[in-house]
């Protein structure tokens, strides 16, 4: 039972649209009619500008960590990485915004965070040097999941690991379009300061 209640919590948590909020509430903008379309992070930052984008991207980081964390809080007997798992699931598909949400990556970060800060620093170290390398925000969160499957794999934390390779297919799926259109070289880059 308690599986289903932290679940249910982390699911609601996932599902606070942060891009949305901070767009109509500072802005009167719905980022969803706007760039990607997407909820999260990088199309805060395209269409709202940078603090926006910071401040959805940190919220949404952070409730992962919330949902991960709240078992341990609570002294339950639930591994606190499925239950991350479930704020991911609300923050792709929110009850709060017409289940039509983010990406997964911020959140899938905070989920990590909550579970395991040393690879989270290495999931955005990994991050921000693919973005400095490929200029593209998607390829860059799909190879940082994949080297952070390989980094757990290798600290030899198996229910890291699996979580991981699930997040991480969470991000390759919902950046299939992206991947379409990388080969089609149509997928635009950032510029850097």
């Amino acid at each position: 039972m308690e599986y289903v209640i932290f679940a249910i919590i982390a699911y609601l948590l996932g599902s606070i649209p942060f891009g949305l909020l901070v767009g109509k509430i500072g802005y009167n903008i719905d980022i969803r009619e706007h760039g990607s379309g997407n909820l999260g992070g990088t199309n805060s930052f395209r269409v709202l500008g940078k603090k926006p984008g910071l401040l959805v991207t940190s919220a949404d980081i952070l409730k992962g960590t919330l949902a991960t964390v709240l078992p341990v809080l609570f002294a339950a007997d639930v591994y606190p990485l499925i239950i991350g798992i479930f704020a991911v699931i609300g923050h792709m598909y929110p009850v709060f915004a017409s289940f039509r949400g983010g990406k997964a990556v911020a959140t899938s970060g905070g989920v990590i965070l909550g579970a395991n800060p040393l690879v989270f620093v290495i999931m955005i170290a990994t991050f921000f040097l693919m973005l400095y390398l490929t200029k593209f925000v998607s390829l860059s969160s799909m190879i940082t999941g994949i080297i952070s499957m390989a980094v757990s794999f290798f600290i030899a934390d198996n229910g890291l690991f699996i979580v991981i390779t699930f997040l991480t297919l969470f991000v390759i799926y919902r950046h299939r379009t992206n991947i379409k259109r990388i080969i089609n070289k149509t997928e635009p880059k950032i510029t850097w300061m």
